[in-house]
């Protein structure tokens, strides 16, 4: 539930407190509708034309434009101690990249060492955040290690501080075995938490280094050659295999290939419930980049899944987001300088892994998605910001524009253009892996609770101004879909086609309902009702719909069967 808003005497306000922003086109998950937004104490008070509000409000006026709910990354690592060092983006340059970029909220990894308390690390990592952060921002937990003590510890953290997602690695020194992960996978099912998995065979990710190693392949070019995309598809189906025997749903993070997405598909066509997410860097550009001369530039485009060398990778990745094969998107922004990336300048398995792309990560997927014609506005905003706060379960106070969300708002110009570069982002990481790319998209406006944080493109963030945000257990699109039903606004009469699980009866934590006025969310598989609109055969041109002088270059189709609640 959202903290409510301590009221403020009108006479007290300020126009800081007051905002109405005008004759732009809002765009939710499922629609796009003519109408003003008023925001007041940092909630979206009213929707709609002539809209009645106090004097002394600030008013940006939004035509030709659109108004899109804040950007939820639901996948950073700031201040990350890892491979020998920390990544170099603290909570206060990496939020601040983020609200740049037009991202709102971001969900960061708890890292628990080996035998240290799970309760001991999140506090650790709320003391780093909580005076640094300038969005608001969640956490999600990792399970490094597997013990009574820390399936006791999840319980806690579930229920009394807002945690509910465990993280587990397949790969690196701290990845659980399939009987561990088992167990841990089936303590997140007890509890209503949301069971997530970096997907890889860690055990032939360590033969392959070695073999390659002796062979005299030390640069950059031999990571990819140690993890192949058969290494990530063959981890991705045994994760969704483990997941199956304990009746839970899986969100597998990072696919970073066609072999891995392929995976995913045919896991849930046997029935597996399994959500994928990829990356702005997976989606941007491709393995190539590490093939390059410069070690500096090699290096700073390793992570793990690494980019694979098929250039056809990207594309067919954001076909997958539009199929709904894939659901959305984070950056795993986990950034190190060239000193540090040369702790692998002989021996490409000590670079450390990481990118940038929590500033760029709503360019490039409206530049590589929307503007080349894959995407739609509406499917742009599922998978950078709908369907996190909903598989997280702060849906709808974040992830959408309507009456009782908090005031996360962009007002995005698909019009205008920007070229990305290290040399005026606004990360502490001294490279950008999309360095030069020219993105069509342009966030003109930030606001972040009600408070404009970018304005006409001027960053103006508060340090410390972003709040931490539980994410309650059971969430509705993960767990029951038959009490989401409830909680949700009418779906307008579109039949819920999916399946409840199996299982015991689940409790579904409270989630904030809205007025009637807040936005529907039909389902996603099977035919369409009689007499609805076929989506799969419309069109959409941002010029023609916002009356700008600028030729029509978007035509989208949107997914099979429509936008999703849900996908089992």
């Amino acid at each position: 539930m959202s903290t409510p808003v301590k009221k403020v005497p009108i006479h007290l306000q300020s126009a800081q407190n007051r905002l109405l922003i005008k004759n732009g086109k809002i765009v939710n998950e499922d629609e796009i509708v003519e109408e003003d937004v008023y925001i007041e104490d940092g909630v979206i008070k009213q929707l709609g034309r002539n809209l009645i509000i106090p004097g002394g409000t600030r008013v940006i006026d939004a035509r030709g434009k659109l108004v899109i709910p804040g950007g939820i990354d639901p996948h950073t690592h700031f201040e990350f101690e890892f491979m020998g060092t920390k990544s170099v983006d603290d909570f206060y340059q990496g939020t601040k990249a983020a609200v740049a970029g037009g991202t709102t909220m971001i969900i960061d990894f708890v890292f628990v060492k080996k035998g240290e308390s799970l309760i001991d690390a999140y506090y650790t990592y709320r003391q780093k955040a909580d005076d640094k952060a300038c969005c608001d921002y969640g956490l999600h937990m990792i399970v490094s290690y597997w013990s009574d003590r820390v399936r006791e510890e999840m319980s806690i953290l579930c229920s009394e501080h807002g945690i509910n997602s465990f993280k587990m690695f397949m790969a690196y020194s701290f990845m659980l075995n399939d009987s561990e992960l088992y167990k841990a996978f089936e303590a997140c099912r007890k509890l209503g938490a949301v069971a997530m998995v970096h997907a890889e065979n860690g055990s032939i990710v360590s033969q392959n280094t070695e073999r390659l190693l002796a062979k005299g392949v030390t640069g950059p070019e031999g990571h990819e050659l140690s993890r192949p995309e058969e290494v990530e598809a063959e981890a991705v189906n045994r994760a969704c295999t483990i997941a199956n025997q304990v009746d839970t749903p899986l969100y597998v993070v990072h696919v970073m290939s066609k072999s891995a997405a392929s995976a995913l598909v045919q896991a849930r066509e046997r029935g597996v419930r399994v959500i994928g997410e990829t990356l702005a860097a997976a989606l941007g550009t491709d393995g190539s980049q590490c093939k390059h001369p410069c070690f500096q530039h090699s290096a700073a485009h390793v992570l793990s899944p690494p980019l694979r060398s098929d250039p056809s990778t990207p594309r067919s990745l954001m076909i997958s987001l539009a199929q709904n094969d894939l659901q959305l998107t984070g950056s795993d922004n986990c950034t190190f300088n060239k000193t540090q990336k040369e702790l692998g300048i002989n021996d490409f398995s000590k670079i450390p892994n990481g990118v940038n792309g929590v500033e760029d990560r709503m360019s490039v997927i409206w530049e590589k998605g929307v503007h080349s014609g894959i995407l739609d506005p509406c499917r742009f905003v599922a998978i950078t910001s709908t369907t996190a706060a909903k598989v997280f379960n702060v849906y709808p106070r974040k992830g959408c524009i309507a009456v009782g969300s908090d005031g996360d708002i962009v007002i995005w110009n698909p019009n205008r253009t920007r070229v990305i570069s290290a040399k005026t982002h606004h990360q502490a990481v001294d490279f950008n892996i999309f360095e030069g790319m020219e993105c069509h998209g342009v966030p003109e406006y930030v606001v972040v609770n009600g408070r404009v944080c970018v304005d006409e493109g001027l960053v103006k963030v508060v340090e410390g101004y972003g709040n931490f945000v539980k994410t309650p257990v059971f969430p509705p699109f993960v767990y029951d879909l038959e009490n989401a039903e409830k909680l949700r606004p009418s779906n307008n009469g579109i039949d819920d086609l999916h399946q409840t699980p199996k299982g015991e009866d689940r409790k579904v934590s409270p989630t904030p309902t809205l007025p009637e006025s807040a936005v529907s969310t039909p389902s996603c598989k099977g035919p369409r009702p009689d007499g609805q609109r076929n989506l799969q055969d419309s069109t959409f041109s941002i010029s023609e719909e916002m009356d700008v002088e600028r030729r029509a270059c978007i035509r989208v189709k949107n997914p099979p069967g429509g936008k999703s609640s849900g996908f089992w």
